[in-house]
């Protein structure tokens, strides 16, 4: 599992938040967004109590607004999209932020670990994590479908030359692990704390061995 007292982002909670539960039960500091109805009467009756699970019922985007979150064709399903994946016409409206104000809202100077499953919104969200922060050490990908394969290779590609190493593959969820080197080196210049290099190497480590379990299923 990730080190105790690791910061952790965890968007697009859905009806499962097991990793996330995971995450706190090793120590760590575990933030939970997402602005879907559903989940959040799920998140409600599921969450840890205590100081180190926080839910907030904000999505991710490139920017501050308020935008459509469409559902999915299937009404079993609870992930809505704001980039409307399945093509569908019922929508609810939801308040979205980018990464590095939600951070400056809550008062974290740093985050260690990001997690994402956002129904197409995670390549908005990759080029303001690469622009205007936050880099983690570790950071987990589902790359929803159906999207064009160019796509996701492009995202890929700007991960890989912004300094992160692609360490896992399964199916459309993508591990990349961040360098401490490369945390240092390649950071945006705003006012986040970079972790040190021992921590970093120990965050890296973590996340990679937690990848090889199937206890968790994928990060």
């Amino acid at each position: 599992m990730a080190a105790p007292g690791t910061v952790a982002y965890c968007a697009g909670a859905g009806e499962d938040v097991s990793l996330d539960i995971a995450l706190h039960d090793a120590g760590c500091e575990v933030t939970v967004f997402d602005p879907t109805p559903r989940a959040i009467a799920y998140v409600e009756r599921h969450a840890p109590t205590g100081p180190r699970f926080r839910f907030v019922p904000i999505g991710w985007w490139d920017v501050e607004t308020e935008l459509r979150f469409f559902a999915p064709r299937d009404p079993a399903h609870v992930s809505h999209s704001v980039v409307n994946l399945q093509a569908t016409s019922e929508y609810f409206m939801g308040q979205v932020k980018p990464v590095d104000a939600l951070m400056r809202d809550l008062g974290d100077d740093h985050v260690d670990l990001i997690k994402m499953d956002i129904e197409g919104a995670e390549y908005a969200v990759i080029d303001s994590l690469l622009e205007r922060g936050p880099q983690p050490i570790a950071l987990c990908v589902e790359f929803d479908q159906p999207e064009p394969i160019v796509r996701t290779i492009r995202a890929v590609r700007k991960l890989r030359e912004a300094g992160y190493a692609l360490v896992k593959i399964e199916r459309w969820n993508y591990t990349f692990v961040r360098s401490p080197t490369d945390s240092v080196r390649r950071a945006p210049t705003v006012a986040f704390a970079v972790p040190d290099a021992s921590r970093a190497r120990a965050i890296a480590h973590r996340v990679v061995r937690m990848q090889k379990s199937s206890r968790v299923g994928p990060c």
